[in-house]
């Protein structure tokens, strides 16, 4: 299995808008972060942060035109299945029955929620 890197918050921030417009212009992240954010978020740190994640491996550049786009190198599941993982090592020493039961009784699910939680169950459980 190959190493994904571990994002930061403002990183994961980043790559949700990446899964979210696709490959896209420094410009464009900057625009959706403050909107976000709800407070400016400038230019030149929505690049600093965008190479800093092409540096660590989370982002891929594509420098064919002047304005360079950015794009997730790794798909949204795999990021999160890592994020998860630390997650539950951290907070749950590693057990991740005490960290779904935690998840799905913290906040009120609704009834198509749970039909959902229920029918990945009865998926799993085929297999």
């Amino acid at each position: 299995m190959r190493r994904i890197p571990k994002p930061t918050d403002s990183e994961l921030s980043i790559l949700r808008i990446l899964w979210e417009e696709g490959p896209c212009e420094v410009k464009v992240v900057a625009e959706r972060l403050s909107a976000e954010k709800k407070k400016l978020v400038g230019y030149t740190t929505a690049l600093k942060l965008l190479q800093l994640m092409h540096e660590k491996g989370l982002v891929l550049r594509d420098e064919s035109s002047r304005s360079h786009k950015y794009a997730a190198k790794h798909k949204r599941t795999d990021i999160q299945q890592n994020v998860l993982r630390a997650i539950a090592d951290r907070a749950f020493g590693g057990d991740i029955l005490e960290m779904a039961m935690r998840a799905v009784s913290s906040t009120p699910a609704s009834p198509q929620e749970l039909a959902e939680i229920e029918a990945l169950i009865n998926k799993l459980k085929t297999k």
